[in-house]
């Protein structure tokens, strides 16, 4: 008679072997709306299209924030820092009309975006610049001098 014990089944196939098929079948339909829903391919937009790209940079006296938000106002964007985490929020409006053979397409995507960024260093709020110019905005958050002092080089000698 074959071994019918569920508890040394379950100990070789997993905790839940049961699910194994539902969390396949779950991955498999993710990926298929993953790959339906890609950017770039003049169908469809999804919320990946909204967060814009930045990049940190931590220089000795100040982070440098820039983000990429073409097409998109300066009066659109809200730039806030709270508990040394800055806040980059703002609205994307996209509008997109094609004529294709005496046919007219017309897309149109809206949507909220933000970005948290943490920052490590404590920053001087009353000397913080945000500059948009060209769909980039680049904001400086210059250290705290106290910061600053916590920080330090430390050579490596050879022996």
């Amino acid at each position: 008679m074959p071994n019918r014990n569920v508890t040394n089944w379950r100990e070789a196939n997993g905790a839940r072997p049961f699910l194994a098929p539902l969390t396949s079948f779950r991955r498999e339909l993710d990926r298929l709306f993953d790959d339906f829903l890609v950017p770039g391919d003049g169908q469809f937009s999804t919320s990946r299209d909204l967060q814009p790209d930045i990049e940190v940079q931590d220089r000795d006296n100040a982070y440098a924030v820039t983000a990429e938000l073409p097409g998109i106002e300066p009066k659109d964007v809200q730039v806030d820092l709270n508990d040394n985490i800055l806040t980059i929020a703002g609205e994307k409006r996209q509008a997109r009309d094609q004529n294709d053979k005496g046919r007219h397409y017309s897309e149109r995507s809206y949507g909220r975006f933000e970005r948290l960024i943490p920052l490590e260093r404590e920053i001087d709020a009353d000397k913080i610049e945000a500059k948009f110019s060209n769909g980039v905005l680049t904001v400086t958050l210059p250290k705290s001098p106290q910061a600053r002092d916590k920080s330090r080089h430390i050579e490596i000698k050879s022996q």
